[in-house]
This record gives structure tokens, C-alpha cells and sequence, in this order.
């Protein structure tokens, strides 16, 4: 029988898992970011490449952590069903992001990375500036996919 405290000894454990992933992630994608493009200029890997990367990770981290829960006999109902909420919510929000980042690209952007908090939709496009028109173009994409109002829509160039 599972106790309260091998429960959070476990979790804690997973959780420090994830922080070394992700450090050790930074530190091993840093040593090979550079990439010689044949002139003296010198190309990093694309920030899209190691966000996606990131978030890619820490998904899986919490969708193992809410496995966890589910696969656990010790875990209360109320547990269980609010872990199985969370991961329905998390497989929403990663099917939205592909879908605008798939539609974003197909408006002419080289590429972008979507991201979802609370109430706001960030929309990371590739880019030194935008004009007044792209930035319409994003806008009325994820006001179509998400009914957010302009107000809660943050882009940012990279």
C-alpha cells in the first residue's frame, strides 16, 4: 500500500527529473547551437527548433505526472477524474497550437510557435518586424480558432 509521503517522494522525484531534463537539455543543445553557414556569419539553431523542444518535454512530464495519478490505486476518484480533466485539457491546447501554427505558415511565415496561458494566445512569428497587414492576417487566424478577443492576442517577432 502506497503512502501519502512515497506518493510525494515520487512526485517530488519527477519533478526534480524534469528540472535535470531540462538543464541538461540547454546545456547539450548549447554546445551544438552553432553551425557554420560557409561565410563568416554563423547560424544558431532556431529558437522555434528549442522552444518546441522545451515545451515538448515539460508536456510530457506532466502528462506522465497525471498518469501517475490515473494508474494509481491509491488516488481518489475526485483525483482521478480532475488528472483526466487535465489531460483532455492538454490535448486540446496542443491540437490548437498545431492547427494555428499550421495556418500561420500557410499565410506566407517562414515559421511561429504558439502558446496558450490563462487568457492569452502568443504567437511567436519568424520575423523582424511585422506589418500592420501580417499582423492583421495572425490576428483574424486565432480570433477564428480560439474567439479570443485582439486584446488577448499578444505577436511577437523574432
Amino acid at each position: 500500500m502506497v503512502t501519502k509521503k512515497k506518493k510525494i517522494f515520487v512526485l517530488s522525484a519527477m519533478m526534480v527529473l524534469l528540472v535535470i531534463t531540462g538543464f541538461l537539455n540547454l546545456t547539450l543543445n548549447t554546445g551544438n547551437a552553432v553551425v557554420s553557414t560557409g561565410t563568416d556569419a554563423t547560424e544558431t539553431v532556431s529558437f522555434f527548433t528549442s522552444y518546441r523542444t522545451e515545451r515538448d518535454s515539460a508536456r510530457t512530464q506532466e502528462k506522465l505526472y497525471y498518469q501517475v495519478i490515473l494508474d494509481s490505486a491509491n488516488s481518489s476518484t475526485e483525483a482521478k477524474s480532475s488528472a483526466q480533466s487535465a489531460l483532455t485539457k492538454l490535448a486540446s491546447l496542443q491540437e490548437s497550437e498545431l492547427i494555428l501554427e499550421g495556418y500561420i505558415k500557410a499565410k506566407g511565415f517562414e515559421d511561429c510557435v504558439v502558446s496558450f496561458t490563462e487568457n492569452f494566445v502568443n504567437v511567436m512569428v519568424k520575423s523582424q518586424s511585422l506589418t500592420e497587414s501580417e499582423v492583421a492576417q495572425i490576428v483574424q487566424v486565432v480570433q477564428e480558432q480560439t474567439a479570443k478577443s485582439i486584446d488577448n492576442i499578444k505577436i511577437i517577432p523574432v
